[in-house]
């Protein structure tokens, strides 16, 4: 089974999600002292990080934190170029579990096993196993996460009852569909579910892999031979399509996840299916409208017992990074577990990262505030299985990705197809088409060189 990636395939990827990534935003801080660059991601967890950074400093007066924080896509595309490229800028990255293992094997990423196990109370056996286990290569761990999630289904109860509907324990997409269909009101201003289209290898991709994996779907097939014409594909995707383009909020190949979850918070749809994170901002009184009206069951299925994705936002040290000591101080102070707790006990408990420590789950506070959510969410991401992500045998690992290097263009390649046939665009025949024809080239050379 090909997981692990090629250099220069990377260095090619990188180079194409460049387009559009000029700069880096704004960088914080000035001064004396060691200075610590750190990519991250926009998202609003990383934003409670940033903005309690003085928590760290107060502690580490000799370190200062420039903070270099970019929407999703671009971020990718900056620190992928960077650590393909040896580029030396930042001293810590935020990645994911489908960067981690690839870069670790070709040594782009310092392994953080040492520093670990040399850092008293740190315990790495607290992260919840599959979050750990993705995140290693050779049994250490080359990044910590800051957050992890699977994915699940958040609905509007107070909207339900008045419908006079109810939400099974664990729906099916079908079952999903038909709510979306009867809980529609676009007079009202309320779609019947938000669903990312907007293009994107970790946008649109990571919820239609959910969906394409439960009804039975795959990529490739054991040879490598691509497979998103086959009738599973089709449906998949057909399916997917359909219900955002009939059910959808309004400029759906637009809508990432920023965008759904602000929808969805400000009460403009009924139902939102993506990831279990949304919770930081669905539950917090201060970006969210619609607190303690929600639901939360499992993530829809159609063929397989499970319909989730396994994700995990996490901090790396490049290899290039010259203040490797500083900056691990500064990733085991976001990632430890007073880390949690300063979070719950300035912002609020719903705002703490979700699913990366067990310990999280058994804090009393946290436990009263994620009533609602934390079964789902930590089920959702211990039965996740990126070794065998379909109901059929494929030769590559991975839930809402592929874990090889290629998919980064690969996946935003075929992400704009299917974009495209939500916007209403293309027919999903004509993206399908495309898509193979993309998806062929890649399992080409896999093919040939006997994976």
């Amino acid at each position: 089974m090909r997981t692990l990636m090629r250099p220069a395939a990377a260095l090619g990827s990188a180079a194409l999600l460049l387009t559009g990534c000029a700069g880096a935003g704004a960088l914080s801080g000035s001064g004396d002292g060691t200075r610590l660059v750190i990519a991250i991601v926009a998202n609003p967890q990383m934003q409670d990080a940033i903005s309690l950074r003085s928590e760290f400093t107060a502690e580490n007066p000799g370190i200062e934190l420039d903070f270099v924080a970019l929407p999703e896509n671009e971020a990718r595309a900056k620190i992928t170029t960077s650590i393909a490229t040896g580029g030396g800028e930042f001293d810590a990255v935020m990645i994911s579990n489908y960067e981690t293992r690839q870069w670790a094997e070709y040594g782009w990423l310092e392994n953080l096993q040492p520093y670990i196990d040399a850092t008293d109370g740190y315990d790495d056996a607290d992260f919840i196993p599959s979050i750990r286990e993705d995140l290693s290569y050779q049994d250490d761990m080359y990044s910590v996460p800051f957050y992890g999630e699977s994915s699940f289904v958040a609905y509007r109860r107070d909207l339900f009852e008045q419908a006079g509907v109810e939400m099974p324990e664990q729906p099916t997409w079908a079952e999903i569909a038909r709510l979306a269909a009867e809980l529609d009101d676009p007079e009202a201003g309320v779609s019947g579910i938000c669903l990312r289209g907007l293009a994107g290898w970790g946008e649109v991709l990571s919820p239609f892999n959910s969906v394409l994996n439960t009804f039975g779907g795959r990529w490739y097939d054991e040879d490598w031979n691509a497979q998103l014409e086959s009738p599973e594909f089709r449906e998949a995707a057909e399916f997917y399509v359909d219900l955002v383009r009939e059910h959808g909020q309004p400029g759906a190949a637009a809508s990432g996840f920023g965008d759904c979850l602000n929808q969805y918070s400000q009460g403009n749809s009924a139902m939102f299916y993506d990831s279990t994170a949304m919770v930081s901002t669905t539950e917090d009184p201060d970006s969210s409208t619609v607190v303690g009206d929600s639901g939360y069951v499992a993530a829809p299925v159609a063929e397989t017992a499970y319909g989730g994705w396994l994700y995990t936002w996490s901090l790396g040290i490049p290899a290039t990074s010259e203040n490797k000591d500083e900056a691990w101080r500064f990733l085991s102070w976001m990632t430890d577990k007073d880390y949690i707790q300063t979070v719950g006990e300035t912002y609020g408990w719903q705002r703490v990262p979700p699913g990366n420590r067990q310990s999280t789950f058994e804090i009393e506070e946290y436990a009263q505030a994620a009533d609602a959510y934390a079964e789902p969410m930590l089920a959702g991401i211990e039965n996740a299985d990126p070794e065998n992500p379909s109901a059929r045998p494929v030769p590559y690992t991975g839930i809402g990705f592929l874990a090889i290097p290629e998919f980064q263009d690969l996946g935003t390649r075929v992400s704009q197809q299917l974009s495209a046939a939500i916007a209403g665009r293309i027919s999903v025949d004509e993206a399908l088409e495309q898509s193979q024809r993309y998806a062929q080239s890649v399992g080409d050379t896999y093919a040939e060189e006997g994976q």
